[in-house]
């Protein structure tokens, strides 16, 4: 293997020839062998996009033309990473010290190289391009690294709304099949009163409402970016044009609304909105839980359970029992959403951490961050698509069930009053009747006024 010499303040080293990444990435694989998890491939992208900005800013104001093509180059390389085309190239340990220096320097090193070779000349060849004094002009680790992992996290919030938006209407869909469907609707896991599995399901439908507004909503909270701010907020190297320009250039670019922040120095030092954010979101966490637990609720048994639902039948769920098959999409959902309850609690002490000028813990954040979206995402979408839409009635149980329990007779004391209603469920009890057959027999109510007070119109009136 071939070698190239590259040096830093702390001496030398030798790096294979052909990597794009350079002597800052490799004494950071040396100290951070920590999780083994990689830096979130869209902190990477968004990174693309904020050296975008600031080498076309540059570029703009005349920053970056020491010789012919060399802009072009940097560009198109940052282009290329803000496609994921450079991913594979971001070696370091998602959690690192440094505040995110070691990506930052990452990402430096990898774009000048990338544009080394788009330029036709030989990886660290940095008296062409140079990751310091180049890729990384004007700009800081501790600006770059929060106002990347901002626009991350508003990619990835839009498309938590639009996958929970998909839950919302999968559960609509269902308060339509399910509309007609009477059943016994439970408190304290107990029989309550009647209810239709179309209002269960809607209600459901309306949660995920609520957390899609919210997420929508949310995105305010990060676009607001200390780009331009440099090492603390006062913008320290960086000239005035660039800080008042950048973040419109990566507005511009990433399609974003981006404002400066007015107060850089604030803006810097505290990380408070990715606790709200991380709250929000936990919201929407709190409904996927509640909700994959009532779909394990309603479909239990088949036999022995509730029954009234069943679950698509996914894959065979012992290794020693015949036939078992377990409702394995809301358990795994449900555990998704245990890990995202996790990362709020780290967020939220993470964000707590930061001392005076910076937060030391950013890499934590973003991987939290990153990580509980993605999550979120990827859970929606496989509890939708592998679940809810595939969910069908069990009517019969519903109708049995209702007609044996003496929740159905709460139904009925608008037309016959509580004492006469509770004459039915001693009968029922003493001769072992349906509620519905004690009902007849006790003489207080016909079939056809029975099965109008338990219709799914009547239990679904609001009031009387």
């Amino acid at each position: 293997m071939q070698f190239r010499i590259e040096s830093d303040f702390l001496g030398e080293k030798k790096i294979p020839a052909e990597v794009l990444w350079g002597i800052h990435t490799a004494r950071a694989l040396e100290n951070f062998p920590l999780s083994g998890k990689k830096v979130h491939p869209e902190l990477i992208k968004a990174y693309g996009e904020v050296k975008l900005a600031c080498a076309q800013t540059n570029i703009r104001l005349g920053f970056l033309n020491e010789f012919t093509g060399k802009s072009e180059a940097i560009e198109k390389a940052c282009l290329e990473m803000s496609r994921g085309l450079l991913s594979e190239h971001i070696l370091v340990d998602a959690l690192q010290g440094g505040a995110g220096t070691s990506t930052n320097m990452n990402v430096n090193e990898v774009i000048a190289n990338s544009a080394l070779q788009i330029f036709g000349k030989l990886p660290g060849s940095y008296d062409l391009i140079s990751p310091l004094n180049d890729i990384n002009l004007h700009q800081s680790t501790n600006d770059t690294y929060p106002t990347a992992l901002k626009i991350a996290a508003i990619r990835l919030l839009r498309e938590l709304e639009k996958n929970v938006l998909g839950l919302q209407e999968a559960f609509q869909q269902k308060e339509k099949e399910f509309a007609h469907i009477v059943k016994i609707g439970r408190t304290q896991l107990q029989d309550a009163v009647l209810t239709t599995l179309g209002r269960e399901m809607a209600a459901y439908a309306e949660a995920f409402n609520r957390d899609r507004w919210r997420i929508y909503k949310c995105e305010e909270r990060l676009r607001v970016v200390n780009l331009g701010g440099t090492a603390i907020g006062t913008g320290l190297g960086a000239p005035r044009q660039f800080i008042f320009r950048v973040v419109d250039c990566l507005g511009e670019n990433t399609g974003i609304g981006l404002a400066r922040a007015e107060n850089l120095v604030e803006n810097t030092q505290n990380t408070d909105v990715f606790i709200e954010v991380s709250g929000i979101i936990k919201a929407c966490t709190s409904n996927l839980f509640k909700i994959s637990n009532d779909l394990r609720l309603l479909s239990s048994g088949p036999d022995a359970g509730f029954g009234e639902i069943n679950l698509p039948q996914l894959q065979a769920g012992s290794s020693i029992m015949p036939g078992k098959i377990n409702p394995v999409i809301p358990e795994a959902v449900a555990q998704c959403a245990l890990q995202v309850m996790g990362n709020d609690v780290i967020i939220s002490q993470a964000c707590s951490s930061g001392n005076l000028e910076l937060n030391q813990f950013m890499p934590l954040i973003a991987n939290a961050l990153l990580e509980s979206l993605a999550l979120l995402n990827n859970a929606s979408i496989v509890l939708n698509t592998h679940c809810v839409t595939g969910i069908t009635a069990n009517t019969e149980i519903c109708k049995k069930n209702t007609d044996n329990s003496t929740a159905t007779i709460t139904a009925l004391i608008t037309k016959i009053g509580y004492y006469k209603a509770s004459e039915i469920a001693a009968l029922a009890r003493k001769n072992s009747f349906t509620i519905k057959e004690a009902a007849i027999q006790s003489g207080f109510i016909t079939e056809k006024e029975y099965e109008e007070l338990t219709s799914a119109e009547a239990v679904c009136r609001l009031g009387i």
